[in-house]
């Protein structure tokens, strides 16, 4: 390695010195060696002398790459420090007629202010100006990172261990530790700490929501063998169901969906709409609890009043005076033109959605007429599991291409002020997508299939040949409970495993085959081996960026919306996702210390804009859950039945159950003659020999004409009656919950109180204190309003 020369420049505060060499980095920048004189090596150079003329000490060492290290000392900070009104001491800097001694400020706050002071200087290149991001982009520099803080290089070099050892210190890395969210936020900054704080707080508060539902699962697995609907279905073996595809497919007896039958129950009986209600008011219990967490959180930190605006402007302000303030602007074409593209986006996200629907009306057909007698008994089921599985590769390739189109709106068209306004427009416009990307085969599965495919003689076809899937037979619930289930189980242990595994594998890639420095000695050419070692280590870490924690935020997002929205489908979707939480906070953890290089600590006093999000989806799931009682779920036309044409209304039946005969009252009949292609169906024979005449299919039809009959329009008036009172119930529920919990604690009430009071008597006492030491004045002062006051009488 090159010889090269210490540093010879003090530095005081921050940097403990051995032979005038600092222990610690602010920031690394890397770049190629580039030839001499090109036009990449002046705007480097330029770059450089401009960082050294604010007063950073900047040094290179070379190997694969030129690494320049970033130290800014500790005066540079003053302006920062006093118009940021540093959060990290217990005392505020503030002026007299100089500024007091500078205060102690963490790690964190030293790195994201030069973070800000290296993204902000300019250099002037032939045509333009231009800052480090458009240096990157021109291939100038290759990256520009903070360094992890290791503890062996204090042990090695023998300095202090003050502000040392993080990179070891945080156990929240290891499986069998807590979340220490005070060592998050020293490490990471407030935004990261927040995270983690919102993410073990939900997954706590999912043990909630898990056990009601592995109730609601094993009260199923009970009393499904004793549910009369499960019974008539197991014993009807004389039932004779319509072919389910038009080429070849036979008829088959409904006691062939006796198991589905029974799987059914365990999700569709008397405690799923309880178990929907207490989902909503767990949600709604849920944020409320959150917010007065939240609040005591940023309270401890001195952030509750923190304004993100003031912090953008006083970070300007102590860059460059002359600079002036970004005004607000709003463009009402611009506006409409990003709404009508947006619009556009989710029409193109749904019609992608009727991909699996033509994929299962397809391969139901092609498993039916199979040679395999497996796949001819689960034609359905075999094309709903292998349907959500492609669903799940077409959610994959479209959230690249969803990322993509919500950057274009949000950077191009749009041009926000800020990159907080433009955090917030990205984050509604790709969560947005993604939820119909997520969802929109879901709820056609949950509320459009078999209610829009027709009927027997007069099915609904695509392109005039293939025609829709019907529900499975033992009821539409089933396909919603095993297309959630798929996605679900799929999303959460493939993300998680390549959400690891690709950054590990990256990290032993990048290492393979790198000699490693176990230089022991001491002194100059030591310091720099250590120093170089470190450089290269944090630089073969996985890259991380502004979409790093947004992506984490996005993934808990979409599995709330799993687990909140159609979880009357899916009662262990809570279940889920308390495992998969359990494992992804360590994961994270473990990903950000040590396979990802170290981000740039962001300061913040809440989630932002995902607690807008969280709030929606609160709302969804009342509306979701009501539709798929009301609509999937045959909840209602059992009641229906319970209650106007059971045995039990028409006679005093006290030793029989109210529903039996259901299962005959909610199939109809279908003469075998009207068909309209006979020549396709199968041998018109059942199992005994018997010629068929009459086939049955769910719907509520007379046999005559085949219109709709009464018992149709009372069910549906029962569906939509059950839906209003349902989401306003539940609603009114939700209201009450949220009026009930405080968003903000009354001990943190009470503290901002006091010390308002504090601040106001600290002031009464400064302005007495000036009055006392000027007695003459004020006496003099009160005499002339006296008789000005008389004048004015006179007068």
């Amino acid at each position: 390695m090159d010889e090269i020369p210490l540093m010879t420049l003090p530095l005081s505060g921050y940097h403990e010195t051995l032979n005038s060499f600092p222990t610690k980095w602010d920031f690394v920048l890397v770049c190629d060696n580039h030839s001499l004189g090109s036009k990449k090596d002046r705007n480097k150079t330029s770059f450089l002398h401009e960082l050294r003329s604010k007063g950073f000490v900047i040094e290179t060492i070379k190997d694969i790459k030129l690494f320049h290290g970033i130290c800014a000392p500790s005066w540079i900070f003053q302006n920062y420090q006093f118009l940021l009104r540093n959060p990290d001491s217990k005392s505020r800097v503030c002026y007299t007629e100089q500024l007091d001694e500078q205060q102690e400020m963490t790690t964190a706050t030293r790195i994201r202010i030069v973070s800000f002071i290296l993204h902000n200087t300019e250099i002037q290149s032939t045509t333009e100006k231009l800052k480090l991001r458009d240096l990157i982009k021109n291939k100038v520099f290759e990256t520009a990172f903070p360094l992890h803080e290791e503890e062996y290089l204090s042990a090695k070099l023998d300095v202090k261990r003050e502000n040392l050892g993080r990179f070891q210190k945080i156990h929240w890395a290891r499986w069998t530790e807590i979340q220490p969210i005070e060592d998050i936020r020293t490490y990471f900054g407030e935004k990261v700490a927040l995270y983690f704080a919102w993410l073990s707080w939900y997954t706590r508060t999912l043990f909630v929501a898990a056990v009601p539902g592995i109730i609601l699962v094993i009260y199923g697995l009970i009393s499904f063998r004793s549910s009369q609907v499960s019974k008539e279905i197991c014993a009807a073996n004389t039932t004779m169901m319509c072919p389910l595809c038009d080429q070849k497919c036979p008829f088959w007896p409904l006691s062939d969906t006796c198991t589905y039958a029974q799987i059914t129950h365990l999700l569709d009986n008397e405690g799923t709409v309880l178990f929907a209600i207490f989902m909503a008011i767990w949600a709604t219990a849920f944020l409320e609890l959150w917010k007065r967490k939240r609040a005591t959180v940023v309270t401890d930190w001195n952030l509750y009043q923190w304004d993100e605006e003031e912090e953008d402007l006083a970070m300007e302000l102590a860059y460059n005076p002359e600079l002036d303030p970004q005004l607000y602007k709003h463009s009402y074409i611009r506006s409409t033109i990003v709404l009508i593209l947006v619009l556009l986006m989710i029409c193109v996200l749904i019609g992608i959605a009727f991909v699996p629907v033509l994929y299962r009306s397809m391969v139901t057909v092609i498993f039916t007429q199979s040679n395999s007698e497996f796949f001819r008994e689960r034609a359905s089921t075999m094309a709903v599991i292998t349907g959500a599985v492609l669903h799940y590769f077409t959610i994959i390739i479209m959230s690249k291409v969803n990322r993509r189109v919500a950057l274009y709106l949000c950077t191009d068209l749009e041009k926000p002020r800020t990159f907080t306004e433009w955090e917030k427009n990205f984050t509604i416009k790709f969560f947005t997508f993604q939820f119909f990307n997520h969802f929109s085969s879901v709820i056609y599965v949950a509320f459009f299939l078999g209610r829009i495919n027709g009927r027997p003689g007069d099915y609904v076809r695509v392109g005039g040949k293939w025609r829709l899937e019907e529900c499975h037979p033992s009821g539409c619930l089933i396909d919603l409970f095993i297309q959630m289930a798929v996605i679900m189980t799929l999303k959460q242990t493939l993300n998680s495993v390549v959400e690891y595994m690709l950054p590990w594998v990256r990290c032993k890639f990048k290492l393979f085959g790198k000699p490693q420095n176990n230089s022991r000695g001491r002194g100059k050419e030591n310091a720099w081996d250590l120093c170089k070692e470190q450089w290269l280590r944090n630089y073969h870490l996985n890259e991380v960026n502004v979409f790093s924690l947004f992506d984490e935020y996005m993934e808990m997002m979409i599995q709330y919306s799993f687990t909140t929205i159609f979880v009357a489908a899916f009662p262990l979707a809570p279940l889920l996702a308390l495992i998969n939480n359990l494992i992804e906070i360590r994961l994270d953890a473990f990903k950000m210390v040590r396979l990802q290089r170290r981000m740039v600590p962001s300061k913040a006093n809440d989630i932002g804009i995902w607690l807008l999000v969280l709030e929606a989806i609160g709302i969804l799931a009342v509306i979701g859950n009501g539709l798929v009682i009301a609509i999937t779920s045959d909840f209602i036309p059992m009641q229906v039945y319970k209650y106007t044409s059971s045995p039990c209304m028409q006679k005093n039946y006290t030793d029989i159950d109210c529903l039996a005969g259901y299962i005959n009252y909610s199939l109809s009949v279908f003469n075998v003659q009207d068909f309209e292609n006979r020549k396709d169906l199968a041998e018109l024979k059942d199992a005994m020999g018997n010629e068929i005449t009459h086939c049955r299919y769910r719907d509520y039809r007379n046999s005559e004409d085949y219109s709709y009959t009464v018992t149709f329009w009372r069910i549906f008036a029962a569906r939509l009656a059950f839906l209003i009172l349902f989401e306003h119930v539940a609603l009114c529920i939700k209201l009450i919950v949220a009026w009930f919990v405080p968003d903000v604690p009354r001990r943190v009430k009470n503290k901002h109180l006091t010390e308002k009071h504090k601040r106001l008597l600290e002031k009464s006492q400064v302005i007495n204190g000036i009055l006392a030491k000027c007695p003459a004045r004020s006496q003099e002062t009160q005499t002339r309003t006296r008789l000005e006051m008389d004048n004015s009488t006179e007068v």
